[in-house]
């Protein structure tokens, strides 16, 4: 680790001052160490700068969506609480009325500059059932197009502990993908992604530039590595998936005089992490693998197993012998071993369920005469989207 972490530094000796983006939309992350003005409340003056920041890009044509933090900081101070609730309900209420206040004030913020904007609202369950995923697809398109700024946040009044992001850096990454995003900037209290704690290390050196998918960052901001505790672990996994679509991230100090625009712009501040063909392919993966809930099930013989777990390979319709839950095409489904009762894999399905159990035990050229049509699809689940779990 320590090679390729001192390769890294020495390449960004080399690194050039501005970056060669091409930016059309762009999602930006506020966190809310950065909204919240020290537990009392939203940092408003923070709040209209960035807001003036995103006005400059608004006016050249770049499309903005804004994933904002610090509902239930600002809930807290609205119902004048001394600290933070523990109990689940009270965070809930807190979450309730503090969003309240929250697109009240970029919504204020934005409307003075002539920008529109919008409050979206999501939970993991919306992005990973297929039909919820194409509404909010197309309503985030819509508004796009209406040159409206969506300003998204995870649902806390409703989202428990099973089916929450956990962070909103993995909502703005999983965002950026959903809209297609040229750029995903996460502003937070760090300059960027440093070899050890700069407030404790005056010798560590900023990463200037990386690919998302390489593994030292995860060493060094691990939950047992040097930067754990500063929350970089999150952003880390968030450029991860932000790379499954081809997105680029950089991670960036909020506190940063135009920080947005200069990002934007090409200058090379905070860490960008950068991604490849091959990249999508791991990040994807290991999306997949990290999915909370299951639309479904696919039940394998073993020689499918085999397939799947030695080989490498696609699993057919002719290897699944029972199809369980109801799904949709494009949804996230478990593949369990039939001898063993474990899950050995978990994939997008591209049959819904009532096809799946069409097909199920069927060989490919049999699919013309099941569906009564020219049928195309021939895997069950891709290689390319399957993840395994053992």
């Amino acid at each position: 680790m320590a090679d390729d972490i001192a390769n890294t530094m020495e390449e960004a000796r080399f690194v050039k001052q501005t970056r060669n983006f091409d930016i059309q939309r762009v999602i930006v992350k506020i966190g809310s160490s950065l909204l919240t003005n020290n537990g009392r409340g939203l940092d408003r003056t923070a709040i209209y700068e960035w807001a003036k920041q995103i006005a400059k890009l608004h006016k050249k044509g770049v499309e903005v969506l804004l994933v904002s933090s610090g509902a239930v900081a600002e809930g807290v101070v609205r119902m004048n609480l001394e600290e933070r609730p523990k109990k689940l309900a009270a965070l809930q209420a807190c979450a309730s009325i503090g969003q309240m206040g929250l697109i009240e004030t970029w919504w204020s913020a934005l409307i003075q500059h002539g920008i529109q904007s919008s409050q979206l609202l999501l939970t993991h369950d919306d992005l990973s059932n297929r039909s919820r995923y194409l509404n909010t697809t197309g309503a985030l398109t819509q508004l796009l197009e209406w040159r409206v700024l969506p300003v998204i946040n995870e649902n806390d009044t409703i989202t428990i502990d099973e089916i929450k992001f956990g962070d909103n850096d993995t909502l703005g990454a999983m965002a950026a993908a959903m809209v297609n995003a040229d750029l995903y900037i996460i502003l937070t209290d760090q300059e960027g992604v440093f070899t050890d704690n700069p407030r404790d290390n005056p010798d560590a050196k900023m990463i200037r530039q990386e690919r998302a998918m390489a593994d030292y960052l995860f060493d060094i901001a691990g939950d047992g590595g040097k930067l754990g505790r500063g929350g970089m672990l999150t952003k880390i996994r968030a450029g991860r998936l932000a790379a499954m679509g081809g997105c680029p991230t950089v991670i960036v100090s909020g506190a940063i005089d135009d920080v947005i625009t200069r990002v934007v712009s090409g200058e090379a501040v905070g860490t960008l992490l950068t991604t490849n063909d091959e990249d999508k392919i791991i990040a994807r993966k290991q999306w997949l693998a990290a999915h909370l809930r299951m639309s479904g099930s696919l039940v394998v013989d073993a020689g499918a197993a085999r397939a799947l777990t030695e080989h490498n390979r696609s699993l057919l319709p002719v290897g699944v012998v029972e199809v369980q839950g109801g799904f949709d095409e494009g949804d996230v489904v478990e593949i369990i071993h039939q001898d063993t009762g474990e899950r050995i894999a978990v994939g997008q399905v591209n049959f819904s369920s009532n096809d799946a159990r069409r097909v199920a035990r069927e060989r490919t050229e049999q699919f013309d005469k099941i569906f009564g049509s020219s049928e195309e699809r021939v895997v069950m689940v891709h290689r390319d989207n399957l993840a395994l779990t053992v």
